[in-house]
């Protein structure tokens, strides 16, 4: 079992930076991957970013690849996620996930078992 709390949302004006950390439960957290992924009003659950249980690989919507930056640090059982150029389309509730889903499939929401509470991250123009 594994317990997820996120933190580090807020407002901010548009091409600000904010840093997003999600705390694990659980000493197992380095065999975990790891993904953010986002919820604005109205519109469905959709990817953001991931991460391998040894920092060695990771993965980027389209939409965030060159502003976003995923990270994490197995010895304090967290993951991070870096943004910067916010736009206002970036507003949206963020979660992070844990699982074990196979590479080709790390973007699934479905393939993750665990998952926080969310953060709000609101970006005004």
């Amino acid at each position: 079992q594994v317990q997820l709390v996120e933190s580090g949302g807020g407002l901010v004006q548009a091409g600000g930076s904010l840093r997003l950390s999600c705390a694990a439960s659980g000493r197992t957290f380095s065999r975990y991957i790891m993904g953010w992924f986002r919820q604005a009003p109205g519109k469905e659950r959709e990817f953001v970013a991931a991460i391998s249980g040894s920092s060695g690989r990771t993965i980027y919507a389209d939409s965030v690849k060159g502003r976003f930056t995923i990270s994490r640090d197995n010895a304090k059982n967290t993951v991070y996620l870096q943004m910067n150029s916010l736009k206002s389309e970036d507003t949206a509730v963020y979660y992070c996930a844990a699982g074990d889903p196979p590479y080709y499939s790390w973007s699934k929401s479905s393939n993750y078992d665990y998952w926080g509470q969310g953060t709000q991250v609101t970006v005004s123009s």
